[in-house]
């Protein structure tokens, strides 16, 4: 039976259509890290893409939707693979967080990516729509990541009794503050400050996390 003119199609045509809403969403999140949310036109973005406004709105009927696709794709897959990753883990939990939190960086904090916080902090105060979405679709479900990963030290007797939310605040902070860093001081060439080495904070903020969570020798006995 010969095959329909599209069925199998590798065009060059069909391959950019394909890659169209990565592409733009590729755009929307450097204009939104750039300008913010306010400031970004549709039109911007579309432009950027290589795209006609009409196109962008076949795939992201708002602006409002193309934030949370940029927010969906960046960070709610992250977290959805760390919770996967977490409940397969075999090794000490030490070495969980340690997993999650130096992914996290790879993956958002020394990316663009990272600038998503700056824009929420920014500027979600006068969008409360963003506000409940950001909340239902990051902060809850990273907090219960990490939160969950806290009490499993615990459960196990690697980790002494302590609130496990409040521990997962304290982990996280740093990875909010380094993604602020990155797209306030980081990107200005300024001059006399104090140099920033990412990866090495983070991991001696889990160093410093990690051995006031751990059970003591005298606990141990």
């Amino acid at each position: 039976m010969p095959s329909s003119p599209h069925q199998g199609d590798t065009s060059p045509r069909q391959r950019r259509k394909e890659s169209r809403p990565q592409e733009l969403l590729d755009a929307a999140l450097a204009l939104f890290a750039e300008k913010g949310y306010t400031a970004t036109r549709a039109e911007e973005v579309a432009r950027r893409a290589g795209v006609s406004k009409g196109t962008l709105y076949l795939y992201y009927p708002s602006k409002e939707e193309l934030f949370k696709a940029v927010v969906r794709q960046n960070l709610g897959s992250l977290i959805a693979e760390g919770e996967e990753l977490a409940g397969q883990f075999e090794g000490s939990t030490s070495e969980l967080l340690a997993e999650l939190l130096l992914t996290w960086w790879q993956r958002i904090g020394n990316t663009p990516a990272a600038g998503i916080h700056k824009i929420v902090l920014a500027e979600v105060r006068n969008f409360p729509e963003l506000a409940q979405f950001y909340t239902d679709e990051v902060i809850v479900p990273a907090d219960r990541l990490f939160s969950g990963a806290v009490q499993r030290g615990v459960d196990r007797g690697e980790f002494r009794p302590m609130p496990p939310h409040q521990v997962a605040h304290a982990l996280m902070a740093p990875l909010i503050f380094m993604a602020l860093h990155r797209h306030s001081f980081g990107a200005c060439p300024v001059h006399g400050g104090v140099e920033v080495d990412a990866a090495l904070m983070l991991r001696t903020h889990l160093d410093l996390v990690l051995r006031g969570l751990e059970v003591r020798v005298e606990h141990r006995q």
